[in-house]
């Protein structure tokens, strides 16, 4: 191997980088680009419920029960109805996400500890909203049952009461269950992989294009050094993009690293050599760019945003399915990388997932000599 030649068509690559700003704007502006547009449109957190009531109580306890659920930022109340009637025109017109009804005499059964039913209609068009909804209103109404029933026994002179099971649940690593801790890592992989593979890809196809590539043909310059002279600017432009993520993760969305930042930094370069491999094995199989352009992202966009477990859960997926994920790098960087990040646990924890990786790199780093080699380099 021959690290002078390695060392000119490194410095080819990064001279046609610098001459062509609509590479360079897609290796380090379109990044910053999709962590704003992605972080703030995609958001898990179910907040600020439109709610309406019906009360056909108008009782002080009926009152007290609706404002239980005001307490929070769960719910804003927007309507409060006089009929029912009402109820299917607000769902409809989507004004309101839960309409609450609170039947006659609730008061009275709740003083005197006799069972009474509350009525939620949901609008049921988003199942995972409508399922949070139906989860909140559960909740806040048990919360206020179990108050009310232990102020009736103490109406009935039991006294003081008191339960035998006390709940305290206690969430690691996400106490506030921000949706932004699990999507931005998610995000990160996505927007490395697209990056990485679609700018080695196109590079080498470039040549292709321009009729340079068989120039490097009858040169000494062998694969392997046309591999790691035309990837490696890459991969240090991958590496400034991607810390340049990290910080615009945790200025404008608070996601911090809690793990080490050298488990960090080796696991995402093992990432970035294997999808910078995979790069050069699609552009041989590529004789323009717009064919490059399309099979690179067919091929990392929706596999990573579907397969990788960054918002589909695997547990929900066909076998089928699920085998076909292992084979996506994807799927261990991403793994990594909330194991690091948002859990802070050491090296040790995921090594399964830098096998994952180092296999991946490995396979498509000598996959790409070989298809290099067959088309006469």
């Amino acid at each position: 191997m021959n690290w002078a030649r390695i060392l000119t068509i490194m410095i080819k690559e990064l001279r046609q980088v610098s001459r062509d700003p609509a590479t360079l704007g897609m290796l380090l502006v379109v990044p910053i680009f999709l962590i704003l547009m992605f972080g703030f449109a995609i958001n898990l957190d179910t907040k600020h419920i439109k709610l309406a009531a019906l009360d056909r109580d108008t009782t002080a306890s009926s009152r007290e029960f609706l404002q239980s659920f005001l307490h929070s930022e769960y719910f804003d109340l927007k309507k409060v109805l006089d009929d029912e009637r009402q109820i299917d025109r607000l769902l409809d017109t989507g004004e309101v996400l839960v309409a609450l009804v609170i039947p006659k005499e609730f008061g009275r059964n709740v003083a005197n500890g006799e069972q009474t039913e509350i009525q939620a209609i949901v609008d049921g068009s988003n199942s995972t909203t409508a399922a949070t909804a139906i989860g909140y209103v559960q909740t806040v109404a048990a919360d206020y049952s179990q108050r009310a029933f232990v102020r009736s026994l103490q109406r009935a002179g039991v006294g003081e009461m008191r339960t035998t099971i006390d709940f305290e649940p206690r969430v690691l690593f996400n106490p506030e269950l921000r949706s932004a801790n699990f999507l931005i890592p998610g995000l990160i992989v996505l927007i490395l992989m697209m990056t990485a593979v679609l700018s080695t890809t196109l590079s080498i196809v470039r040549e292709k294009e321009r009729g340079t590539m068989e120039q490097i043909a009858v040169s000494p310059v062998r694969p392997l050094e046309l591999i790691l002279g035309k990837t490696v600017p890459y991969l240090v432009i991958s590496l400034v993009a991607g810390a340049t993520i990290l910080a615009t993760s945790r200025l404008l969305f608070g996601v911090t690293v809690k793990g080490s930042w050298f488990d960090l930094s080796i696991v995402t370069l093992i990432f970035l050599v294997g999808c910078l491999g995979f790069g050069v094995l699609l552009s041989t199989l590529s004789d323009s760019q717009q064919v490059a352009f399309l099979l690179s992202s067919l091929l990392t966009l929706l596999p990573t945003f579907i397969l990788s477990g960054f918002v589909f859960p695997f547990r929900n997926m066909p076998v089928v399915i699920q085998a076909f994920s292992y084979i996506l790098p994807g799927r261990y960087y991403l793994a990594a990388l909330r194991a690091i990040m948002v859990k802070g646990v050491g090296l040790s924890a995921f090594t399964d997932q830098v096998t994952g990786l180092l296999i991946f790199a490995t396979v498509t780093g000598g996959l790409s000599v070989l298809r290099l080699r067959r088309q006469g380099r």
